[in-house]
This record gives structure tokens, sequence and C-alpha cells, in this order.
């Protein structure tokens, strides 16, 4: 098959980069009140099964894990992306929640997976007992680069940079702990938050535990042209998660020309290579020395700039498209 032509079976969405392509699909777009993604999801969801019933497809390739369409596809073969296997190693995080029984369902009857990485892919058989076979890794990228607009934010002349959600398995508190001193001795260093919200009352009182209140500091994401300009001005980018499927995080700073150290567990090491210096994620002691030689070594910066230039090169949305119509493809010549 040379030509795939493309059905996106939801009639609403609270996406902003969706919403811009399928002229803003939007219930309410200026009202925000409880349950209000609840009945979004019915209503697609209701619409998806009556497009599944009609049968005017191909492949049917959901987006998450919700089993609703199994009952109702027919003879269609489904494709199914497995982003990470969280829910599974750390259902601590997740009491109440019904997602890793209903990811089992999908992936046990899935035609076809994709892994985001290699070990991704590795923890679903392991998991699973899924043939590997069935499993094909496509890695995913970013688009992010350095902005083009001029834009301008207070920022300290020295910071160290963290994106992105702090909770649990991000291992934020356990890094904090790790930095602190070297953020008590140097006067004019800082570490920057961006995202994740603001800090909650246990960071504050750690922070205040640390007597490093006043040198934490937490910034929105806005736009992509501020975490951009963040990864630009950063000494560094540290990445100390006990798990990721992916980690595009440091394809951001790649892009960005931010030199990197990242925890050396899961799959962060497929997608940094040699451009990212890795740490122990559970010990203090690495650690601080990864990000305190990185610091202090501007040839070591500069090498792991270049190198991460280099590295970028070998991971596109375009590479990640064209190997998901090769699965595609595949499949209907079956």
């Amino acid at each position: 098959m040379d030509t795939i032509h493309p059905e996106i079976s939801i009639l609403y969405s609270e996406n902003t980069y969706y919403n811009k392509i399928f002229h803003n699909r939007q219930i309410l777009p200026d009202k925000h009140f409880f349950g209000k993604t609840t009945i979004i999801n019915k209503i697609n969801e209701c619409y998806c099964k009556n497009q599944i019933r009609i049968g005017k497809f191909d492949i049917f390739h959901p987006t998450y894990y919700n089993p609703y369409f199994l009952k109702t596809l027919k003879t269609q073969p489904y494709v199914l992306t497995v982003y990470d296997m969280i829910h599974e190693l750390f259902p601590e995080m997740f009491k109440g929640d019904n997602t890793a029984s209903q990811k089992k369902k999908v992936i046990e009857c899935a035609t076809k997976i994709i892994a985001i990485s290699e070990n991704t892919k590795i923890d679903i058989i392991k998991l699973y007992d899924i043939d590997p076979e069935k499993i094909e890794v496509i890695p995913l990228a970013t688009s992010l680069q350095i902005p083009i607009s001029d834009i301008s934010l207070n920022l300290p002349k020295r910071f160290i940079l963290f994106v992105g959600n702090r909770g649990y398995y991000k291992n934020f508190s356990f890094f904090i702990k790790s930095i602190s001193s070297l953020l008590d001795e140097e006067n004019d260093l800082y570490l920057i938050c961006a995202g994740g919200g603001v800090f909650s009352e246990d960071e504050m009182r750690l922070l205040d535990e640390l007597k490093i209140k006043k040198k934490v500091l937490q910034f929105p994401i806005t736009n992509d042209s501020v975490l951009s300009l963040l990864y630009q001005k950063a000494i560094l980018f540290v990445f100390p998660s006990l798990y990721e499927g992916f980690g595009i995080p440091i394809l951001e700073a790649f892009s960005c020309g931010c030199p990197v150290a990242a925890s050396n567990s899961s799959s962060l090491p497929e997608v940094g290579g040699d451009a990212v210096n890795y740490f122990d994620p559970n010990n203090s002691d690495s650690i601080q020395k990864v990000v305190k030689n990185i610091m202090h070594n501007n040839s070591l910066q500069d090498c792991l700039r270049n190198r991460g230039y280099q590295r970028l090169k070998l991971f596109s949305w375009e590479k990640t498209a064209l190997n998901t119509k090769k699965v595609y493809d595949n499949l209907l010549s079956q």
C-alpha cells in the first residue's frame, strides 16, 4: 500500500495542538469545571464506537489503553503504542487506578505493538510474556528549537535546570538533597524547576530544611519559546528520573545546546548515548559528582553540546511517522 488515509475519530478535544489543526473542536472552551474531561471522553468514546461499527477503516490505532473498543472491533487488526510501564513498576503511585489492568487487556489482544524504546519493549516482554516478534520499536523525537522570537525572562546568571513533574519516580526530592550543598556553597548558583506546577507543601518544607528555599525557583512553561530559552541559558539540564519510557527532555536539551546529566537507568542511556554524562539516581555522591564536574568543566560542556547535536540527528518525527507507516503497510499486506 502506497497511500494511507488517517482518520481521527474524536469529536472534541482540549489539546491545543489538535485544535489548531482541526479548527477548535472544543466544548465551552472558556469554561473549566469538574467533570468536563469525563464528559468529553464519554462523547468521544460513543462517537468512536459508532465509527468502529460502521467499519470503514482497515487498521485501528487507539491512542491510549482504554479497552472500550474490544467488543466492538470486528476483524480489523489494531496497533497499540505502549509508552512505558510506569503503572506496573510503580503500582504504589496509582492506588485505585485501573490503567494497568486495562493495558494488560489491550496489549494481549493487539495485532501489533509499538514500543517507544528498546527498554519499554523489554519491560513489556518481561511483565506480560509477549512474543518479541509482535513488538516494533519506534523511537520518538522532539520539535523543540532555539527560540526565534525575542523573549526575555528574569533568569539568574548561573542555574541548573530541572524540567517537568517532580513526583515519586521523577526522583526530585532525592536529587535536591544530593545537590543542596552545591547550591549552598555557590552564592550565584540556582536551580530552576520548569513546569510541574508550584511547589507542594512537602517540597517547600524540604527546601526550608535544606536552607536553600531562595536558591530553588519554579517557572511555568507557558510556551515552547520559554522552555527553549531555559534550556539554552542553563549550565546543564539534569534528568534524575528512576524510570522513563523514552525521555524526550534529553532530546529537547540537545536541540537547544544544553549539556545533559541523567540517570543511568531505564531508557535514558538508550536515548542519550555518548552525549550525556550519567549517574546512579540512587546515589547522592554519584549525582553530585557528575553535576559538579559538568558545571566546572567548560571543555566538557562544549563536548556534550557537540555530541548532543550529533545524537539528535538520529531522531526525527519524520522517521517516527515513516516507521509507523511501515507497521501499517506490513499489516495491510498480510
